[in-house]
């Protein structure tokens, strides 16, 4: 097959590809154009002295592919929002906190988080993250998963996690543990809920100080919920501790939450509407 036999096969092809829909018709230069658009589906060409009339896509059929790339890179970056939160969180039932479901009852700490979330770019810059300490159930870890999912949305890969279960994974390796510990550094805000939740050993300490260091080092963003008190972080009398406590006040940005127990607020509302269901009479006290 010569040169110009390519060529009118190639021509040949693009003109089946081309959907001949009904209202289309042929211009004063016998040239097809779209019925819906009145824009040309055929164009005039001169290649090697031949005048040629190839097909050609009309301005809606180049709309409607537009869209649809447009289409599917959104469905790509939805899939790929969804695997990030999927894998940034341990507890999936945190993936459905969200900013839209805060009742603001802390309306304080809602702004606050919020403008966390709005300035992200310079507090990866910086490196600065949030120290979350209070009272059980005042709502810390709620508001640092609504901060993560906000973020997870807008692209960045964010984990959410708790050093018992950083524990227990490292305690099941042989090898490779401080690779996992490093890994967790790829993740552009980590979320450590519950600190002083978990057992009381060196060796947790020590894992703690390494993940916390090495977060430090990363000098990425750590969010951290805690219901110790700000008395307990700022006077720690364990001096295995004091290294931690000492590099979260250079990482994070300490704030006070307070309020009143929401998961026993939740717990009641639950019995309530179990005693209506069940006819139940509403005993004087719950146990």
């Amino acid at each position: 097959m010569n040169f110009m036999e390519i060529i009118d096969s190639i021509e040949t092809k693009a003109s089946k590809s081309i959907s001949r829909n009904p209202g289309d018709y042929l211009d004063e230069n016998e040239l097809l154009v779209c019925g819906k658009c009145n824009s040309r589906k055929q164009c005039v060409v001169e290649f090697m002295g031949k005048i040629r009339k190839p097909f050609c896509l009309c301005n809606c059929e180049t709309e409607k592919l537009e869209r649809q790339g447009k289409e599917i890179i959104e469905s790509e970056k939805i899939r790929e929002i969804n695997n990030m939160r999927y894998l940034g969180f341990h507890d999936k039932s945190m993936m459905n906190f969200t900013f839209e479901k805060d009742d603001e009852s802390n309306p304080n700490l809602s702004l606050t988080a919020k403008k966390y979330v709005e300035n992200f770019p310079k507090m990866i810059e910086s490196g600065k993250g949030l120290l979350l300490f209070g009272n059980v159930g005042s709502g810390k870890t709620f508001i640092a998963s609504c901060i993560a999912n906000s973020l997870i949305d807008q692209g960045y890969p964010c984990m959410v996690t708790n050093f018992s279960r950083i524990i227990n994974t490292l305690s099941g390796m042989y090898e490779g543990k401080q690779e996992y510990i490093d890994n967790l550094n790829k993740f552009d805000l980590l979320v450590i809920d519950d600190l002083a939740a978990e057992r009381d050993t060196e060796y947790t300490n020590e894992i703690i100080l390494n993940v916390i260091d090495s977060r430090y080092r990363s000098k990425k963003p750590l969010i951290v919920t805690t219901n110790l008190t700000a008395e307990e972080i700022h006077n720690q009398k364990d001096i295995r501790k004091q290294r931690t406590y000492s590099r979260l006040h250079e990482m994070c940005i300490p704030i006070g939450v307070y309020g009143n127990d929401r998961r026993e607020k939740g717990k009641l509302s639950d019995n309530e509407y179990y005693f209506d269901l069940l006819k139940i009479k509403t005993p004087s006290k719950s146990p």
